[in-house]
């Protein structure tokens, strides 16, 4: 990745379906290639794809604990942020069971699921 970029690779430039390498890092786990991506001051680190995932919901999709941390130490990615079908961070990691990424997203001030009335 370092190399590219050397050479002029752009790190935040969108792919047809919106997607940037920041988002593909995050969607495969990698989390030393998201580092780097966001040592970048022109890469977006909360940029959402056409479908509108975040890197964030990317990691937590994943269940890539280690890329959510990363992402959550950036005041700009916004936790709370849906995609185009209304899901949260939050709302994928209760998917998928991973009360570590549950915890960690509510630990940065995310708006927690509502509580069915009894």
């Amino acid at each position: 990745m370092k190399i590219l970029l050397q050479w002029g690779a752009k790190p935040d430039k969108p792919d047809n379906d919106g997607r940037t390498p920041l988002s593909y890092a995050a969607s495969g786990g990698y989390e030393e290639v998201v580092k780097i991506l966001l040592e970048r001051k022109e890469v977006n680190p909360d940029k959402p794809g056409n479908d509108g995932r975040t890197p964030l919901i990317c990691a937590a999709s994943g269940g890539h604990t280690g890329v959510v941390k990363i992402l959550l130490g950036r005041e700009k990615v916004n936790p709370n942020k849906q995609d185009n079908q209304g899901q949260t961070p939050l709302m994928l990691a209760t998917k998928l069971g991973s009360q570590e990424l549950m915890t960690l997203l509510q630990s940065r001030d995310v708006e927690t699921l509502p509580q069915p009335e009894d």
